[in-house]
C-alpha cells in the first residue's frame, strides 16, 4: 500500500512539474530593438539569431543612451524544444575585441518566428 501511495505522490509531482514547464510559444515576439537585460538604458538592435547546427548566432548592436554604438556577436547553445529551437546559455563578445561576457537572454525560434523570454 505504501508503494502505491508513494507512486501516486510521485505521479502528482511529475504532473505538476510538466505543467510548470515554460510555454515558449507564449513568449512575446522578439522585437527589432529592445532594452538590454543588463539595463542602464542600453538598447539592443539588429538581433536576428539564426540556427547553425547546434548553435544560434547573431551579430547585434548595443547603443548607449548617449548614442555610442558597440557592435557585438553572441553564440548560444541551440536546444530542440517544443517543436522549435531554444537559444540558451549565450556568450557574447565585442567585434573589436574590447569585451565579452555571458547573457541570461533566451530566444525561442519555431516556424521562422523568434520569441524572447519575458
Amino acid at each position: 500500500m505504501r508503494h502505491w501511495i508513494m507512486g501516486a505522490a510521485l505521479a502528482v509531482l511529475a504532473t505538476g512539474a510538466a505543467t510548470a514547464q515554460e510555454d515558449y510559444a507564449a513568449w512575446p515576439p522578439l522585437l527589432p530593438v529592445f532594452e538590454s537585460t543588463g539595463g542602464g538604458g542600453i538598447m539592443i538592435g539588429e538581433y536576428e539569431p539564426v540556427v547553425i547546427g547546434d548553435h544560434c548566432l547573431t551579430r547585434f548592436t548595443a547603443t548607449t543612451p548617449e548614442g555610442t554604438v558597440y557592435r557585438n556577436i553572441v553564440l548560444f547553445d541551440a536546444v530542440p524544444a517544443q517543436g522549435g529551437i531554444l537559444c540558451t546559455n549565450g556568450a557574447w563578445r565585442a567585434l573589436d575585441g574590447d569585451g565579452d561576457g555571458t547573457t541570461p537572454f533566451r530566444v525561442f525560434i519555431r516556424d521562422g518566428v523568434r520569441r524572447r523570454a519575458p
